[in-house]
């Protein structure tokens, strides 16, 4: 028989005889008890599996297992290239391509600041760079020096350029900003001695509109500058498009609405060789513009404030303040015209002031020392602090306006209560006999002694007056509460957050017991003492002490005042359009909060604040009778109200005191047409009337001659922002810009960007062409 065995398993031809066996089995055992015997066998392997050839061959079993397993091999081999293919193959691709092609972010222009007439006051200026290849410099490591001779730097210095890793790999560097036609040209003619080398334009920052006597930037401080993106700021912001190269907005509008500015982003698809070297252009996707910011300010407002300011200030340093003989040094100050209706912000002025430009293209270590140099400690002055915003100061008698509305709002007088100044308030003689030090206050002029009412306490800034109502509220605290006068304050707006939109706002601070506990908390080396004593309420009552306050939170109080009692946020912006003409977003007005002041209560307060001006009592009578050229008074058609401020600012320090004027107007406006607000305040400039009050009524001519009755424009895809502002109309009795003016015996004459200024008694005359007219 033929058999298949594991040896020969496919067949075989060979033959196996089964051999026959030897021994044949008996049919029956004997009979008897014979012994049972069995033969030994050994056990091995062999007597347990059968031989080759005492096996059956099953060669179909095997070839199907065989089968089956490469069957399964293959089906995975399928699934897997299937799955490579389809199911991951656009990713792989894209990883392939990747090796090839490189995306680079291009920057977009930034959006336009413009005033509410369409000007512009912060654009773009197309500049041409010079660019150097990184890989052709390495390739032709020549041109480095001939750029360098070219553009007008070192060999380190182009060097240090292209290890800069702030640029992109992908992208030329910058070896020469703001190059000159000439350059341009000689690159042109002499292209293969300079591999590597292009010219390519880039836009940045222009600001047109140049701040008085043409120096500065208009509006530098509310418009703000740009710098170099930091870390953070590139992590938060990882998806909007933003480099290392990218400037942003650092302060003011430019750091308050980048997210609008900054625009949308482009793309470039660079393909790139096996070295990383950019061999050409894919695909490019532009860059869209940034939105445009219109602001509530009139360009032309802006620079007659920062004329007025700048010009009372200089004025202010010329002669001693009266009675105590020092020379104001002036070192800053602050001016902000408001609309007491809405809150919008007309004008804001701060002074010192700086260019913008210094900032275009990256401000320089040594430019940035330079600024910093002029940044004083001790004075706490510095060009680059927005003091109209961030600086904090004694209000004096403007804080009147606090302590009045709390004494007739919790009935501790009425508008008929009168108090009888003897001219020397003593603590002792008013409920306080055991008063053992700084008892005593005086009138800081003779002349206001005699019966006076709340009225007239205003008219005159009649600080006795003040000075009981601060004692009266210290013995009544059981009944009005131990901080009635500043819990009126802050419904004004005083120590409270404005919510003005623009970074880095300061909050003021009224002095009570709580504030120096809380204080002390803080940091008890600077703020040791937390006792709150009968004469420490005297003096918070009329504005001293501990108590400091911002311009912008005076001009918000009175304008809360002015409207009837709605405190309105400050607002610099009104709205944001797109370059196609799409309004993306509005500032509509926003009220804060409301302060409740019955009719005889306002009117009597109304009455006083009209009087600083109109009346030959008023602390302002003289110098508005002196420089406003429009009917001011009480009973004319344009009435301004207003309040002087002298705060000392040390007692130890022979310093001027600050000066304050805040005035309003005009109180007879019939609802749709503003009222305007305007804060002048100077640092150590002196009395408020001689030292303040100057640039307000000049800021007031302005105003009556340009009134800003239009709403904000909206600048069109067709209709673009101009970079010339709108013509202003020459205040009442300003001269023609040809006129020779005479200068007055006694009075102080000298030349602006406004024209010519003379100064007689302590106030300023503006002639001459006006500031923008």
């Amino acid at each position: 028989m033929s058999r298949h065995s594991l040896r020969h398993p496919f067949g075989g031809g060979r033959f196996y005889n089964r051999p026959a066996s030897s021994r044949s089995r008996p049919k029956h055992r004997g009979k008897g008890h014979q012994p049972r015997i069995r033969q030994r066998r050994n056990v091995n392997v062999a007597s347990l599996v059968g031989s080759p050839e005492d096996q059956p061959s099953r060669p179909q079993l095997r070839l199907q297992i065989v089968g089956a397993i490469v069957l399964v091999l293959f089906i995975v081999m399928i699934l897997r290239l299937w799955g490579l293919t389809v199911i991951d193959g656009k990713n792989y691709a894209a990883v392939v391509n990747a090796n090839q092609i490189r995306t680079v972010s291009v920057t977009p222009p930034r959006g336009l600041i413009v005033d509410r007439h369409d000007t512009v006051l912060a654009g773009n200026d197309v500049q041409t760079e010079v660019v150097l290849s990184r890989a052709e410099a390495v390739a032709h490591p020549e041109v480095k020096a001939k750029v360098a001779a070219l553009v007008g730097a070192t060999p380190d210095q182009i060097q240090k350029d292209l290890t800069n890793n702030q640029y992109s790999p992908y992208e030329p560097v910058p070896v020469l900003q703001n190059a000159s036609k000439a350059t341009v040209e000689y690159l042109d003619t002499h292209p293969t001695e300079f591999p590597g080398v292009s010219v390519q334009h880039v836009t940045e920052r222009r600001y047109p509109q140049r701040g008085p006597g043409g120096q500065g930037t208009l509006g530098a401080h509310l418009l703000g500058y740009l710098g170099a993106i930091t870390h953070t700021f590139l992590v938060d912001h990882q998806n909007d498009g933003y480099t290392l190269l990218t400037q942003v907005g650092k302060s003011g509008i430019e750091a308050q609405y980048e997210q609008y500015l900054h625009g949308v982003p482009g793309k470039q698809e660079l393909e790139v060789n096996a070295a990383g070297n950019v061999v050409g252009t894919l695909k490019e996707t532009a860059a869209t513009q940034g939105d445009s910011v219109v602001l509530n300010i009139t360009s032309n407002l802006q620079r007659w404030a920062q004329t007025a300011l700048t010009q009372v200030m200089t004025n202010d340093r010329k002669a001693p303040t009266p009675k105590s003989g020092v020379t104001p040094k002036a070192p800053n100050g602050a001016a902000i015209v408001m609309n007491a209706l809405n809150g919008q912000v007309l004008a804001l002025a701060s002074n010192p002031t700086f260019s913008l430009t210094t900032w275009v293209g990256g401000i320089s270590t040594a430019k940035l020392a330079a600024l910093q140099s002029r940044c004083n400690k001790v004075t706490q002055v510095c060009p680059l602090t927005n003091e109209a915003i961030d600086g904090l100061y004694a209000p004096g008698s403007t804080f009147k306006l606090a302590t009045a509305t709390a004494a007739l709002q919790a009935g501790l007088i009425s508008p008929n209560t009168t108090i009888d100044d003897t001219g020397t308030f003593d603590l002792r003689k008013h409920g306080f006999p055991t008063c053992t030090g700084g008892c005593t206050y005086h009138d800081d002029t003779a002349g206001d002694t005699g019966r006076v009412t709340v009225t007239a306490a205003l008219v005159r800034s009649d600080d006795y007056f003040f000075y009981t109502l601060g004692a009266r509220f210290y013995q009544g605290a059981g009944q009005y509460g131990a901080t009635a006068i500043q819990n009126t304050a802050m419904q004004y707006g005083f120590a409270a957050k404005t919510g003005i939109d623009l970074p880095g706002a300061n909050q003021g601070r009224i002095d009570s017991k709580p504030t120096r506990e809380k204080l002390h908390a803080e940091t008890a080396k600077n703020f040791p003492n937390t006792t709150w004593f009968p004469g420490d309420n005297v003096e918070m009552a009329f504005g001293q002490g501990g108590t400091v306050v911002t311009p912008i939170e005076e001009a918000q109080a009175y304008a809360t005042f002015a409207n009837g009692g709605t405190r309105y946020q400050p607002e610099v912006a009104s709205k944001v359009v797109a370059t196609t003409g799409k309004v993306v977003a509005t500032i509509p007005p926003k009220k804060l909060g409301h302060i409740t002041i019955s009719p005889a209560d306002y009117a009597a307060m109304m009455n006083g604040f009209l009087g600083v001006v109109s009346t030959t009592r008023g602390t302002a009578h003289t110098t508005f009778n002196q420089l406003a050229k429009f009917p001011y008074k009480e009973t004319q058609s344009f009435p301004i109200a207003g309040k002087t401020g002298t705060a000392d600012v040390s007692k130890t320090t022979a310093l001027a005191p600050n000066a304050w004027f805040v005035g309003f107007g005009p109180t007879n406006h019939a609802g749709s047409e503003p009222e305007y607000v305007v804060v002048v305040e100077v640092a150590q400039g002196g009395y408020g009337t001689a030292a303040a009050a100057p640039a307000v009524a000049n800021i007031f001519n302005y105003l009556y001659a340009n009134p800003v009755a239009t709403p904000p424009a909206t600048p069109t895809a067709t209709s673009q922002p101009a970079t010339n502002p709108t013509p202003a109309q020459p205040p009442a009795g300003t001269p023609p810009p040809t006129t020779t003016t005479t200068t007055v015996p006694g009075a102080t004459t000298t030349t602006s960007a406004g024209g010519t200024s003379t100064s007689s008694g302590g106030g300023t005359t503006t002639t001459g062409k006006p500031p923008g007219g």
